[in-house]
């Protein structure tokens, strides 16, 4: 067990060994027995009674939610578990002590190990462990999501944040609004230029989305192992795609909209009237009845552009009528009127931190604070349960190294161990504060993550160090964790994972040509000190960058 990572709470080395087979008969009621047949489906573990199980799993409440012990003795291995989630994280646990072998789809027939006797007790230090896949700006196909689903339960990360709406595309298919689809989901081109060159573009298309039937088997995937699925649909702005599919939406009547073919933001931006509202809630409707539950949905609420809003005496004359003074209240009000319809529908809203800044949430209106420490803390002492996601050093958009070896990123950089270091909860804080930051995601924004191979280099091994902290409430101990970072790598390897490797790219993984990194030009550092700056400001619903 030197090499387990998320770190458990406790490890206990014991005398002995004991023998674990292909074929294994595991005992236990029945739901948590099939989580440690998921967990351990290499071993095709096979379903029987206590006397001649291997494994046996047991109901322990008193442990708490995604809890779990596990004892390894001469006689087999144990476990206690607090749900079926702490089931599945103890097979997880089990996994690990394994030979590397042990992450293949398959083994060789009349495979056997054996493995030290000793017990492990574990519990995550936070209920967020997530990871947020923008399949907006770069569309990934059904199969990569149930495979990041797969990488984040064998690293006890438990919420998948799909972004499925942006000014760059619409990915999730409406029966009822069907143009958001058939049009919304795809652009003729994108854009190939770095931030300050003059435009240039592909020219190939691009697009794709999920079906209502696709979104259902991604959310009952997610759940068997342990994932709930949050579906975000961002508004009021970032709305490009939705008005090139209904441009009576919008805030300016007349106006011709297309799904946007470049970077950055739009000033497009949803109307904010009744008929908005109607529509919106219809679609959240479809995307929450598809999920089979939705205990969360994402509404977005950054980077919004107000000024057509404010231009219009429609909008103007409604806010009015409202009691609301500026297009700031008006934004605010839309987002709660939102949240207060998921509430009735059994959804709790999840925002960016711009909507908290605007004030007039629902006060169980989860806040993710991406400009920084400053703004969560706030977010925090009013009240609200915060997800920390900072730009630095949760935006894996951003390079790992300062490097033009690098393919291309957002900025730089964002390293293994800046990841490693991070405190969701900094000490610093008043404990009451503290208590409300119930976890941390790390984000993979797609403008340059144009496939599986990519995600894969992008996402990991940060997102190794970023479920090391979301499970132990981090920071981790950067010997000991890179240690056992060192010997989980031939997990990943074993899995297929196309990682960076921790000294730099492999050849067929550097930036070349367009893909190039250029170091330097956009800095991490200076990027949080504007956020900061901007979340600072009344008007902090304008685009930060």
């Amino acid at each position: 067990m030197d090499h387990l990572l998320p770190l458990p709470r406790l490890i206990e080395t014991g005398a002995g060994s004991a023998e674990i087979a292909a074929g294994a008969v595991v005992s236990g009621p029945a739901d948590l027995r099939d989580a440690v047949r998921l967990a351990l489906g290499v071993l095709d573990p096979r379903p029987g009674e206590a006397a001649t199980a291997a494994l046996r799993v047991e109901e322990d409440p008193r442990l708490g939610p995604e809890a779990y012990v596990l004892t390894i003795a001469g006689d087999g291995v144990r476990i206690a578990a607090g749900d079926r989630a702490g089931a599945f994280y103890a097979a997880q646990t089990l996994r690990q002590a394994l030979p590397d072998e042990a992450f293949r789809s398959a083994l060789p027939p009349g495979t056997s190990w054996t493995i030290p006797c000793g017990r492990v007790a574990d519990a995550p230090a936070f209920a967020w462990r997530g990871t947020h896949l923008d399949v907006a700006r770069s569309f990934l196909p059904k199969r990569e999501v149930l495979r990041m689903i797969d990488l984040m339960a064998s690293h006890k990360l438990n919420r998948l944040h799909l972004h499925l709406a942006d000014d760059q595309g619409w990915r999730v298919e409406s029966r009822a609004f069907p143009l958001l689809h058939e049009v919304g989901a795809h652009r003729p081109r994108t854009v190939v230029s770095h931030h300050g060159e003059d435009l240039a573009f592909d020219d190939v298309p691009h697009g794709g989305h999920y079906t209502l039937a696709d979104l259902a088997e991604i959310a009952a995937y997610a759940r068997a192992r342990a994932v709930v699925v949050v579906p975000e649909i961002d508004v009021p702005g970032h709305a490009s795609a939705v008005l090139a599919a209904y441009p009576a939406l919008a805030s300016r009547p007349g106006e011709r909209y297309r799904v946007l073919d470049r970077w950055g933001i739009s000033p497009a931006i949803l109307s904010p009237l009744p008929a908005t509202v109607d529509f919106l809630l219809t679609v959240f409707g479809e995307i929450a009845g598809a999920l089979g539950e939705a205990p969360y949905f994402h509404i977005g609420g950054d980077e919004c552009v107000l000024d057509d809003w404010a231009a219009s005496a429609e909008i103007s004359a409604y806010g009015a009528s409202l009691g609301l003074e500026s297009a700031g209240d008006l934004h605010a009000w839309f987002l709660r009127r939102l949240a207060d319809a998921l509430a009735e529908r059994g959804s709790r809203a999840v925002v960016w931190d711009e909507a908290f800044v605007s004030g007039g949430l629902r006060p169980d209106t989860i806040v993710m604070p991406w400009r920084g420490e400053h703004v969560a803390r706030r977010a925090a002492a009013a009240g609200h349960d915060v997800v920390a996601t900072p730009v630095f050093p949760m935006y894996f958009d951003y390079a790992e190294a300062a490097s033009a070896e690098e393919p291309t990123g957002l900025g730089d950089a964002i390293t293994v161990a800046d990841v490693a270091a991070f405190e969701p909860a900094p000490a610093s804080w008043p404990p009451e504060a503290r208590a409300r930051v119930i976890g941390t995601q790390f984000q993979l924004w797609s403008e340059h993550i144009p496939d599986g191979r990519t995600l894969d280099y992008r996402a990991w091994p940060r997102g190794c160090a970023a479920a090391e902290v979301a499970w132990t409430g981090g920071p981790a101990a950067s010997e000991d964790f890179a240690h056992r970072l060192g010997g989980h790598l031939g997990r990943l390897d074993a899995i297929g994972v196309e990682y960076r490797p921790l000294s730099g790219p492999r050849p067929w993984q550097r930036g070349g040509g367009r893909r190039r990194h250029r170091p330097g030009v956009v800095t991490v550092q200076e990027v949080m000190r504007h956020l900061h700056e901007l979340s600072l400001s009344a008007d902090s619903t304008r685009p930060s960058m």
